[in-house]
């Protein structure tokens, strides 16, 4: 299949589903945060691939905003004890990180790909008249 004139996946809906920012169809991860060297449907190589820190920046600032806003109105309607605001608070973290943090990946590879950085594959320029 000619991946160059097909139109793009959408680097949401590749986040989302965690698949191939090329094809959209062969799975990104080959554990939980563990990226595939290629794609096994396209032959894409995701080896140059590299995230890095990012997804865990972009979750960790998104969770604890969440939860530091959900906290404190928390505190100022109910009051609760320090006790009862780890027993909420620490599971939403956790659970809230480990929820994003996949997809987080996901998306900065597909928008990686999109924007043809690091990627070596048969795409031509967008500009491209030919």
């Amino acid at each position: 299949m000619d991946y160059a004139t097909r139109g793009p996946v959408s680097a949401i809906d590749a986040a989302l589903r965690c698949v191939c920012p090329r094809c959209g169809e062969g799975r990104l991860f080959a554990g939980y945060l563990t990226v595939r060297p290629a794609c096994s449907v396209c032959g894409l190589d995701l080896a140059p691939s590299d995230s890095a820190d990012g997804p865990a920046f972009f979750v960790m600032w998104a969770v604890g905003a969440i939860v530091a806003v959900l906290a404190g109105l928390t505190e100022i309607l109910f009051a609760p004890p320090l006790w009862l605001h780890a027993v909420l608070w620490l599971p939403a973290i956790l659970g809230g990180a480990a929820l994003l943090l996949r997809p987080c990946k996901a998306l900065l590879i597909a928008l990686q790909y999109r924007h043809r950085i690091d990627f070596d594959d048969d795409r031509r320029p967008r500009d491209a008249k030919s």
